[in-house]
């Protein structure tokens, strides 16, 4: 049998990952047009020599002209690659490439992998060193020990930029997060307790040193390599990463030193630690068994020798991953937006603290759905966060970057690290910039919000999250104590959270009962009966709600279909109780996409519309887009652009447009015009006459046929994300969930909810 067809079948994937359809993982691709001869001219000659100039002049002008500030080296000479050992330099470019995806899709940093032939570490230094103007920042990567420590330390003399050898201070800066939340959970004390460290190499010593950092005395810490405990007198030259760790005056192993030990850290090889060892530690011990792919002791073993114990490994499939994309990619993030001229100690406990604490609070849902787990909270199982958890870009950068200025070594320092933060937010994930100033002024005056669909899961832990985080006051109507019950299974905070009971008649039940029975008292319903409409038609009863002031606002529908959960609102809500009139209802989407929150309508209620109509529709969500702060520009969509095909169709929107123009002459509105037209400013300028000589926000649609079938191509293809379907033209904030929404959609839902009836 060939090598090849021994492979696995992960073998075997990975190898395709890496080939196909374009070998690699990484590529370079422009950031500006080059599609003209202008074009041309501006990136290349003549052009380029005018920004050569400028930094010629003022070095500090190249981070303005050019791509360095979010530049970072990812360099290796490829000596020790993850478990492979000295695989050389070519070999290990796979692994560069992959820190290259990694800076990219965690912390928006763009990257260059060097591989460097090169052993003797003097050279490599000034090699790497003479790369400065390339770079803002340098990684080193899988570089042995010693070499890593004189290579790191060595560039950081001749160098003016950050430097992080990852496999040393990433690994640490993890580590000393986790051990920090497991001593709490623990209930021990760092300057207490008794470490043993097992792997005296480059992570093992930078560990080591971060936690002596943090407050553990060096007289309690315990440094191991092959011969057992380093001690002062061994024999044998100790390199000076060993010596400052040296402990003790004998020969001592592992398996005596590890006796009423508090914590033990591996970085060394796997199965190395028996359950016995385990078994003599301390009580309640903390067990960080790194070692790669297999940990020093196996899990279960470990589980079954001390079920006390705290336990983290290097593996995914077990809690509480040491993985160092936790840290890297966010530390070199805060470092490069204050121009940093290095990395100091500081600067790494700052990210110690910030990833600590970030464990400590509530998930948001959107973890817990790319985990998998309905119950991930702080505690011995989770003592780090995911490393998909959208709020590291906000929080480890800004805790880096604050430490950067706080300590002198910021170039560029930021003053409002609040906006910082939510900038950093939007270089991910455009939709959590959006969501994220809505939810500031919903937190201004939360509104009070029904949730007719009390009893089910999802919507009891949307309402968890929404009283939580301050959005809106939540009421789920429904059995309390099935509520309650579902809630405890989901070890869920339900503070904050009213439970109104359908079947419970109060005061207000009452009155709700005599308002529904005057509406209806001359369609046949009597006084007995509107109570039983109530209490089994949580819809009407939550519009009754909102409509007798008791609530501000409601959200249903993620159990029923649109059309069922919108027709008991229509009844409750939909007509004037003075003038007896129909309220004309239309629905809209907000999409978010790389750049820019667009607003659709009508998405998802009216299937056509006469210029009238259309033009209602438009007020409507130019209100609606000014209430959440953002300038309405709004285009009325057609496939003609200013009378360039006549039809009835197009003339509808034509039509519309002269009456807004006509009766809301302040409203920034434009058309009729194509759909590329009302986003593409070059497009548009071939129309002088336009009012929108920049884009537009607001895009009407001229049936809803058009609308859902654009608000759904752009949410799949253009990877935008959807928030809605939000209802306009009600008197109250009372809005229709998508079928199955989840916890993320019926927060921002909420979210949006409560920011309009602040307004």
């Amino acid at each position: 049998m060939s090598k090849q067809e021994s492979f696995s079948a992960f073998d075997q994937a990975a190898l395709d990952y890496h080939s196909k359809p374009t070998p690699g993982k990484i590529s370079v691709k422009p950031s500006k047009p080059c599609v003209t001869q202008r074009d041309l001219a501006l990136a290349y000659s003549p052009g380029v020599a005018i920004p050569c100039l400028e930094i010629e002049k003022d070095a500090a002008k190249a981070d303005e002209y050019t791509s360095r500030a979010n530049l970072v080296g990812v360099i290796s000479n490829g000596t020790a690659v993850l478990g492979l050992g000295n695989i050389g330099a070519l070999a290990s470019k796979p692994v560069m490439e992959g820190k290259g995806i990694l800076f990219k899709r965690f912390a928006d940093i763009d990257v260059f992998d060097i591989e460097i032939d090169e052993l003797d570490p003097m050279a490599f230094v000034e090699t790497v060193a003479r790369l400065e103007p390339t770079f803002g920042g340098i990684n080193l990567e899988d570089i042995k020990a010693p070499e890593c420590f004189i290579i790191e330390e060595e560039l950081k003399k001749r160098v003016n930029i950050p430097v992080l050898h990852d496999d040393q201070h990433g690994t640490a800066v993890i580590t000393a997060a986790a051990l920090i939340n497991a001593l709490i959970l623990q209930n021990k004390k760092i300057e207490d307790v008794k470490i043993v460290c097992l792997g005296a190499g480059a992570a093992g010593f930078a560990c080591m040193k971060l936690i002596e950092s943090l407050g553990a005395q060096k007289k309690n810490m315990y440094f191991l390599d092959r011969k057992g405990v380093i001690y002062k007198n061994r024999g044998d030259e100790l390199p000076f990463h060993k010596a400052y760790f040296a402990n003790g005056d004998k020969n001592t192993s592992l398996e005596e030193i590890i006796v009423d030990a508090d914590v033990f850290l591996g970085l060394s090889q796997g199965n190395i630690v028996s359950a016995d060892m385990l078994k003599s530690m301390a009580a309640k011990p903390i067990i960080f068994a790194m070692a790669n792919p297999t940990p020093e002791i196996d899990y279960d073993i470990a589980m079954a020798a001390r079920p006390d114990l705290i336990m983290a490994t290097g593996r995914s499939d077990h809690p509480n991953q040491v993985n160092n994309v936790l840290g890297f990619p966010f530390l070199f993030r805060g470092a490069l937006d204050v121009r940093a001229t290095t990395f100091n100690e500081e600067m790494k406990l700052a990210a110690v603290h910030a990833l600590a604490e970030l464990a400590r609070q509530e998930v948001p849902a959107s973890v817990l759905k790319v985990y998998g787990d309905k119950a991930l909270r702080f505690g011995a199982k989770y003592i780090l966060p995911k490393p998909f958890d959208p709020r590291l870009i906000e929080v480890v950068p800004t805790a880096v970057a604050k430490a950067a200025v706080d300590t002198g070594v910021a170039r560029q320092p930021i003053s409002d690290f609040n906006a910082y933060a939510q900038d950093l937010a939007g270089r991910i994930d455009q939709s959590r910039t959006f969501m994220r100033l809505i939810t500031e002024k919903a937190q201004q005056k939360p509104s009070r919000l029904i949730l007719p669909e009390g009893d089910d899961p999802t919507i009891i832990h949307a309402a968890s999250v929404i009283a939580a985080d301050g959005i809106a006051q939540p009421m789920l109507l429904g059995d309390p104590e099935s509520i309650q019950q579902q809630a405890d299974m989901m070890h869920l905070n339900m503070d904050g959270v009213e439970i109104v009971d359908p079947h419970k008649e109060d005061s207000r039940f009452s009155s709700l009962a005599d308002a529904l029975y005057f509406d209806r008292k001359r369609q046949g319903v009597l006084r007995h009966e509107a109570v039983k409409i109530l209490r089994h038609d949580r819809n009407i009863l939550g519009s009754l709600l909102v409509r007798q002031g008791f609530a501000d606002s409601m959200l249903t529908g993620r159990t029923k279909h649109y059309p069922d959960a919108l027709s008991p609102i229509l009844k409750v809500l939909g007509h004037d109780e003075k003038t007896g009139q129909h309220h004309r209802v239309y629905g809209m989407y907000i999409l978010i996409m790389e750049e820019h929150a667009y607003f659709l309508a009508d998405c998802t209620v009216n299937v056509d519309m006469d210029a009238q109509e259309l033009a209602e529709v438009a007020v409507l969500t130019a209100e609606a887009a000014a209430s959440l702060g953002w300038e309405p520009k709004v285009a009325m969509l057609s496939f003609s652009n200013f009378g360039s095909s006549h039809h009835p169709e197009s003339q509808k929107v034509a039509d519309a447009v002269a009456l807004l123009h006509q009766n809301h002459p302040d409203l920034l509105v434009d058309g009729e015009m194509q759909a590329d037209t009302a986003v593409n400013a070059d497009i548009l300028s071939q129309y002088p006459f336009s009012k929108l000589q920049n884009g537009a926000n607001v895009l009407v649609f001229p049936t809803m046929q058009a609308g859902n079938i654009a608000y759904k191509l752009l949410k799949e293809l253009g990877d935008a994300t959807a928030i809605g379907p939000i209802l306009m033209g009600l008197p109250h904030q009372v809005h229709v969930l998508q079928t199955g929404a989840s916890v993320d959609d019926i927060v921002n839902m909420a979210t949006i909810a409560s920011a309009r009836t602040t307004s």
